[in-house]
């Protein structure tokens, strides 16, 4: 029986027989494979068995689904491929020994600036290296000068407490003038 086993660490081994003839792959619940990972649409993809056929559907999500580094909207797979949903590998495993280096977990990623590409799979560094925790919160410099994310000033708000403070005036004037006034003619 076939089924998809998870690559990427934390997840490894983790696998689903594909024994049904559609399956659901997605973030949430109701799906018949959830994967609870950030980079997995809601709904991602869907997995229908046509006889001895995987074909796998993209269903229009947000980070894509890849076989072998490509973008797919509808492929079939076949054993030994990887197939990528959103950041998550998985392949396809028909009962055929696998090899271990495979599906052994990678090592932990070095922090990097950008990806790296290694055969075929990107790999983005996640979490804190313990490395990095000696340094307390020091941030990059290119986060603080970040213009969309600069405090905006908010005009209206001025104009509102000038406004404010002038009406205020004009009626302390007028209730004084109108104290004048009536004290006068007494």
């Amino acid at each position: 029986m076939a089924k998809l086993v998870i690559l990427n660490q934390g997840m490894t081994g983790r696998a689903f027989e594909l024994n049904v003839e559609r399956t659901t792959v997605g973030r949430v619940e109701d799906n018949t494979f959830q994967i609870a990972d950030p980079s997995v649409s809601s709904h991602h993809a869907e997995i229908v068995l046509r006889g001895t056929e995987i074909l796998i559907r993209d269903l229009n999500s947000t980070n894509g689904t890849f076989l072998n580094g490509e973008k797919i909207s509808e492929v079939v797979l076949k054993p030994g491929q990887v197939l990528r949903f959103g950041q998550v590998e998985l392949k396809m495993d028909d009962g055929q020994p696998v090899v271990a280096s495979a599906s052994a977990p990678a090592p932990a990623p070095a922090p990097a600036k950008k990806s790296t590409t290694t055969e075929g799979t990107m790999v983005i560094p996640r979490g804190v290296n313990l490395n990095d925790l000696g340094q307390g919160g020091v941030r990059s410099a290119s986060f603080d000068t970040n213009a969309a994310f600069s405090k905006k000033t908010n005009k209206a708000n001025t104009y509102f407490i000038v406004g404010g403070i002038i009406v205020g005036v004009i009626i302390v004037g007028l209730i004084l003038f109108l104290i004048k006034q009536v004290g006068g003619s007494k």
